[in-house]
């Protein structure tokens, strides 16, 4: 193609995407849109100003859009959600793909409104059920809702949700962009590896990767040390001890002491420290059982699973935010349960042992393991190959151009951060780039990073720097070449923006980290460099 039919082309497509939908359909016609295996259920205009969501979430200073619902049936079993809302005017000629979290159930409105904000036509799915983000029973005794929930709610709402723009705006989306975490984050890996051309660019935040095994070695396994044996139960008032214990055994490693490790892994503490000695009773100590509960949670499961790296234990740091409802329940008389036991319980009840009065207790950690990643959902795919989105072949979507942004909390009491440091390292590794490390280093960084978030908990919250802007980067990353050497995060005061920035620190592409140069106010981020 010519330099001049190339100029062309660009100012176009410029104009074109400032236009609105002018050579497109209005808003209401798109209820008579045919598309496969769809059912168009509302086409509606939505004015500027306050908009509430179906769900009752309202969302304020809103610009004027059109909203689409769908369903779409791809088989006799499968019923899935999908919303795609496009801005009225100014169009930024792009579309996003949203994730979900835990068994997702329900669109992710709140999801969708700062894309569309933003100049986006925004697309969100409930994954093929409707259900709460707890609730697993959506899959008992239907695996092709187990599929549709594993991968193809998310790459049919992004086919679909493309042609429904197209059809609105009369043209195509020039750019795509997914952005996900938690589960989210799993859905992100697994339209990289599995639908490679869906997305130029993808942000995975804390993504529960390693699916089955999560189940396994994460929420099980967090069970078993909370709920096995009611004495070593460790309630939420005390963390904040376990926590204050770590931060004064380790904060200092990193040269700053500000209740925040910037990489835990080199803290040890010992939680036998905090056994109570003499007359002391809980809360102000722990006891020998919960010692010991503490300690396997800090260890991981391999030990019992007697399978080398099956799945990385969490990390030290962060316990006072991160634990209670996380790891921690509240203690007697509320309801004895925590994240880890409703998300886990549901999964193995439902997905794998099709009972709903499943009891962990009967779980055998020497053959069940196998078995969680072997079970056949249908045909010839298993629980693994449905659910984890751990390929390390990432070829396809580096050949298409794509580019992929990981971040993960490094406080996260909910995925233990190392799954993602695993992955990258698995890509780094496959195929061998060369025999220096560097070297692979480098060929994988050009389109793929990942940052580890000192502090932060479960896709945000916790002690650390743990707001930032991953989609901006991404954007420049794929549209002008410019990969994200660093990224800026804040702290507020309280966790709160409306309190204030408390301080600022600059996000590192792995294995770098922020290094305080020992110079200057410890709450700016010019005072630190990636190292």
């Amino acid at each position: 193609m010519s330099l001049l039919k190339i100029a062309t082309v660009a100012v176009f497509a410029a104009v074109t995407a400032g236009a609105g939908h002018a050579a497109g359909e209005t808003c209401k016609n798109l209820a008579s849109l045919k598309l496969p295996d769809t059912s168009i259920t509302a086409a509606e205009s939505i004015p500027p100003g306050t908009y509430t969501a179906p769900n009752g979430e309202v969302f304020e200073n809103m610009p004027a859009f059109c909203r689409v619902a769908a369903t779409l049936s791809p088989t006799s079993d499968s019923e899935i959600g999908i919303e795609v809302w496009m801005p009225a005017s100014d169009w930024n000629g792009k579309f996003e793909g949203v994730g979900n979290g835990g068994f997702a159930g329900a669109i992710a409105y709140a999801s969708l409104a700062p894309g569309v904000k933003l100049g986006y036509s925004t697309a969100s799915t409930n994954t093929g059920h409707v259900g709460t983000s707890t609730d697993g029973s959506f899959a008992l005794g239907h695996p092709q809702k187990i599929i549709d929930f594993g991968y193809r709610a998310v790459h049919l709402m992004t086919v679909i949700g493309k042609q429904i723009t197209s059809a609105f705006y009369g043209e195509d989306p020039q750019r795509s962009y997914f952005d996900g975490c938690s589960t989210g984050g799993r859905q992100a890996l697994m339209e990289a590896q599995r639908f490679s051309n869906d997305y130029d660019g993808i942000v995975a935040g804390d993504p529960v990767a390693y699916y089955t095994h999560h189940h396994v070695g994460g929420n099980l396994w967090v069970v078993r040390q909370m709920f096995n044996n009611p004495a070593s139960t460790v309630f939420t008032t005390q963390d904040t001890l376990l926590g204050n214990a770590v931060n004064s055994a380790c904060d200092a490693l990193d040269g700053v002491v500000d209740g925040v490790l910037n990489n835990p892994r080199r803290c040890h503490f010992n939680p036998k420290a905090l056994r109570c000695q003499g007359t002391q009773t809980p809360p102000s100590c722990l006891t020998s059982e919960q010692v010991e509960a503490v300690r396997n949670i800090w260890t991981g499961p391999d030990q019992l699973v007697h399978q080398s790296g099956y799945y990385p234990p969490f990390e030290r740091g962060g316990e006072a935010d991160g634990w209670p409802a996380s790891i921690s329940p509240q203690p007697p008389p509320a309801l004895q349960t925590d994240n880890h036991a409703a998300i886990g319980i549901s999964f193995f009840a439902n997905f794998v042992f099709d009972n709903p009065n499943w009891d962990f207790r009967t779980f055998n950690w020497n053959s069940d393991p196998a078995y969680v990643d072997n079970k056949v959902v249908l045909g010839n795919q298993t629980l693994a190959t449905v659910l984890n989105s751990i390929d390390p072949d990432l070829s396809q979507f580096r050949a298409h151009g794509g580019k992929l942004i990981q971040y993960h909390g490094f406080s996260d009491p909910e995925v233990p951060p190392k799954t993602s440091i695993k992955y990258f390292e698995s890509v780094r590794n496959f195929p061998a780039w060369s025999s220096a490390a560097s070297a692979s280093q480098q060929k994988t960084e050009e389109y793929y990073r990942l940052f580890m978030v000192p502090g932060m908990n479960h896709c945000s919250g916790g002690p650390g720097a743990n707001v930032f802007d991953m989609l901006t980067p991404l954007v420049q990353w794929v549209e002008q070449n410019i990969a994200p050497d660093t990224v800026i995060a804040t702290h507020y005061v309280n966790n709160v923006p409306t309190q204030g920035v408390a301080f600022t620190r600059p996000l590192c592409p792995y294995p770098q980290e922020a290094v305080y140069q020992g110079m200057g106010g410890t709450n700016d981020t010019p005072n630190f460099v990636c190292k």
